[in-house]
């Protein structure tokens, strides 16, 4: 059954002009006027049976008939109900009551354009819940469906989006900073989590969404300087990411100044060392059959002392010479002292022990089966049956690691799920908070290369393997092209900036770009959702989450207006040296 039963008296008006995609209609009812709002839905009678043209109203005229009016008679014509009343619409898709064997369906195309005097109806209240609904995934389970909010012209309407749509084809959340766009991340991580298996990795950089509770959500922490000794591991939430987890590009951005001339000869031996040291971790242990196919990017415990001290020697080796019984310098002699010092410093960071000289039980072979079930593993299948949602903290990374960090770990991710079975691939959505730092549009600098790598292939490989990516930013402009070209739903909060406004504006389809001429407008709150996961642009007021997360915004009028304030300066410095808030 069709959800448009309209009667004769709930027309809006006429359809007077036609054109390509978009009508122009006459409305003689002045208070039908006054009811009608820019972006607001109508549906237009089709000259096709089971049909609907949907469209967007884009422009609201009330033209007096009077050419030429004098200041004393403006007052008059304003109120006069026989002027000219006039509303653009803009075509966007066509209603079908039955296509095949589905019912209520729409499709993005216009097969035909509505005939002078075709009646135009407004999509509003219950009829627009049922008509979002009807072109949204529904499960028939509102508890199960995925919705951020209602609508903004119609807050009666509940917004429902495809929820397979939105993770499969991947989705971008932008918004200048204080326009909620942490409030919706917060929104959907609540409803993910809801769901008996779900499983999804949320990259916080500043620790703000630590607020987040509930059985569905688990937060882990990327060990600190204060955690390194502590004696926690993943059972309590303190997640390492050993060095032998890097892969050999990994290892040279990190460790060789490519600047130094013997980088090529550093470059090398990070290889031939690093082969070597798994060689014999793999003897020791037993493994024989992963001997004969490990590389130097295998994910394979080995001991960086036993490569460090392997290049010194290297470093200072005397080999026979020319002469009986004398020796001369080696093919490395001297030419490894500055890579070895860098090695050194990294090891005795201790920002970067969480890396560099981590616990002894993360070099045990299990150790790595414990790490990949707890980041790809369903919320069924953690050992306590809790946390499908998981919030990483990266707040004490150094900056400087900080995109090869979070690279490695969608890589790891991303082979996890390339080297299982596709019948016992369970789908994973990697949600990339303040993106802009890690996957930036313009240049490369240190290791942003890796990170980079690592989610450009996702963006383009991803969906075959069950991998989602939803980016989060402040700044869309900063953001890499190649990934954002990708992702085909747009959650788009206020943007002031006109840089950020046209990038989205180029990633929608043509016929909806004007709509981001309400970016700058937005309200706090307020998002402009398009995309597979909502066929029709939508104009969404976010619900409140439950657990609001700690933006850190601080009201400084307020603050500054009190007359004490306690004196915490010791205390910061002290946390400082501490490198530690606890």
């Amino acid at each position: 059954m069709s959800i448009f039963n309209y009667e004769e008296q709930d027309s809006l008006g006429k359809v007077i002009t036609v054109d390509t995609a978009s009508v122009i209609i006459q409305i003689n009812n002045i208070e039908k006027l006054r009811s009608m709002q820019v972006n607001r839905l109508v549906a237009l009678r089709s000259s096709r049976a089971g049909q609907h043209l949907i469209g967007m109203v884009q422009k609201i005229i009330r033209k007096s008939l009077v050419e030429e009016i004098s200041k004393e008679d403006e007052e008059a014509i304003m109120r006069d109900d026989n002027s000219d009343n006039t509303v653009k619409i803009l075509l966007i898709g066509t209603f079908f009551d039955r296509l095949l064997n589905k019912q209520n369906v729409f499709r993005r195309t216009l097969e035909t354009v509505p005939e002078i005097d075709a009646d135009c109806f407004p999509i509003d209240g219950h009829i627009l819940t049922q008509f979002m609904n009807a072109i949204s995934f529904h499960t028939g389970n509102e508890k199960e469906a995925l919705s951020l909010g209602s609508y903004t012209l119609d807050e009666g309407a509940t917004a429902y989006l495809d929820a397979n749509k939105f993770f499969q084809r991947h989705a971008v959340i932008v918004g200048s900073t204080g326009s909620g766009k942490s409030w919706t991340t917060a929104k959907l991580l609540e409803q993910v989590a809801l769901l008996e298996n779900s499983n999804a990795i949320l990259f916080d950089l500043h620790g703000e969404y630590n607020t987040l509770k509930g059985d569905g959500i688990k937060h882990f922490k990327i060990a600190g300087p204060n955690d390194i000794d502590s004696g926690k591991d993943l059972d309590e939430g303190i997640l390492f990411f050993p060095y032998w987890l890097l892969g050999y590009e990994d290892m040279v951005d990190l460790l060789v100044d490519r600047s130094d001339q013997n980088a090529p000869n550093q470059s090398m031996l990070i290889s031939r060392t690093v082969n070597e040291a798994k060689r014999d971790y793999l003897e020791n242990i037993g493994e024989k059959e992963i001997i004969n196919t490990y590389t130097v990017d295998s994910p394979v415990p080995y001991s960086l002392v036993d490569v460090l001290a392997k290049l010194k020697e290297l470093n200072v080796e005397m080999v026979p010479g020319a002469r009986e019984g004398r020796k001369k310098q080696g093919e490395f002699h001297g030419k490894l002292s500055r890579f070895i010092a860098r090695l050194e410093n990294k090891m005795s960071d201790k920002r970067l022990a969480f890396m560099m000289n981590p616990p002894e039980s993360v070099l045990e072979w299990e150790w790595m089966n414990d790490l990949s079930r707890t980041l790809i593993s369903g919320r069924s299948q953690q050992k306590d049956g809790k946390g499908g949602v998981k919030i990483i903290d990266l707040s004490e990374v150094p900056s400087d690691v900080l995109p090869l960090v979070i690279g490695r770990i969608a890589s790891l991710i991303f082979s996890l799920q390339q080297w299982t079975k596709k019948e016992h691939r369970h789908p994973i959505a990697l949600l990339c908070d303040e993106a802009h730092l890690y996957v930036p549009e313009s240049g490369t600098y240190g290791n942003v290369d890796t990170s980079q790598r690592s989610f450009e292939r996702i963006a383009k490989e991803g969906r075959k393997y069950g991998v989602g990516l939803v980016i989060i930013s402040q700044r869309p402009s900063e953001v890499n092209k190649t990934i954002l070209s990708q992702c085909n739903n747009f959650i788009a909060m206020r943007l002031s900036n006109a840089e950020d406004q046209n990038v989205i504006k180029k990633l929608l389809p043509d016929n909806l770009g004007g709509t981001t001429e309400v970016l700058p407008i937005l309200d706090q709150g307020e998002a402009l959702i398009v995309g597979d996961a909502s066929l029709l642009p939508s104009r969404i007021r976010i619900s409140e989450p439950n657990n609001k997360p700690d933006s850190g915004t601080i009201d400084f009028w307020d603050e500054w207006m009190k007359k004490e304030k306690e004196d915490v300066v010791e205390e910061a410095v002290r946390a400082w040296r501490l490198q530690s808030l606890q």
